[in-house]
């Protein structure tokens, strides 16, 4: 079959709320996150089955935060062109 997206992924589950605390700490954010429980949304869980990029032979070889913190660097340093 023809492949034209995968979803790339490291097989590992993280909450958005888990998510959106990282991204708060890399990012400098000093605020609070607010999640309105009242109006939930979106699929239950948000994981990614890698099992795909595995048997083509692709391993993540970065974490999420460390990616996250790489390409937050990446994008400071490109506003500053």
């Amino acid at each position: 079959p023809t492949l034209s997206h995968i979803n790339i992924g490291t097989g590992k589950e993280i909450t958005i709320h888990n998510l959106a605390e990282i991204i708060k700490e890399i990012v400098g954010f000093k605020g609070s996150i607010v999640f309105d429980t009242k109006k939930p949304d979106g699929i239950l869980r948000k994981l990614i089955d890698a099992s795909l990029l595995e048997r083509l032979g692709w391993l993540h070889s970065v974490d999420l935060k460390k990616g996250l913190i790489e390409t937050y660097k990446w994008y400071v340093k490109s506003l500053e062109k």
